[in-house]
């Protein structure tokens, strides 16, 4: 015959009840930490930038909530100053299609970048190619820094 008192059953429905309190704060804490993997001098790896900038692009150009939120105050100030042009796309409209290319970081400058492709045209055979730079600071939230239009010129 199996057998349980008041006082032990109260135990483990505290217990069951502080397991699932902790589980929860633990993966709020979670959620809240930074998603993205540092090296062993806190700054991020190329690994991050590169799903950073496949995030931030997407297949046809950042969403306003990432240009609001995971652009440098310098590039919002220079997209302010040319409405006539997107100066994170180096283009006019929306393109077919977005590739990343190989990142390449300098840990001592503390910015990593990759060639950006944009596929214009009915079948996205045009193509148009520009250079995005990344903070490596694993302090901050991943940002576009900068966006050089000239580089594939």
């Amino acid at each position: 015959m199996f057998r349980t008192s008041t006082g032990s059953a109260k135990r483990t429905s505290l217990a069951a009840a502080g397991c699932a309190a902790a589980l929860a704060l633990g993966l709020s804490l979670a959620a809240a930490a930074p998603a993205a993997a540092t090296d062993a001098n806190g700054r991020y790896t190329a690994k991050e930038i590169r799903t950073f900038l496949n995030g931030f692009y997407g297949e046809h150009g950042p969403s306003a909530k990432d240009r609001k939120h995971k652009v440098s105050d310098v590039l919002k100030q220079r997209a302010a100053e040319n409405p006539e042009v997107d100066v994170l796309l180096c283009a006019q409209n929306q393109p077919q299609s977005i590739d990343i290319g190989k990142v390449t970081t300098a840990q001592s400058a503390r910015v990593g970048w990759a060639s950006v492709t944009t596929h214009w045209g009915e079948n996205g055979e045009d193509t148009a190619v520009f250079t995005a730079y990344v903070d490596l600071d694993g302090k901050q939230p991943l940002k576009l820094l900068d966006v050089d239009c000239s580089a594939g010129s």
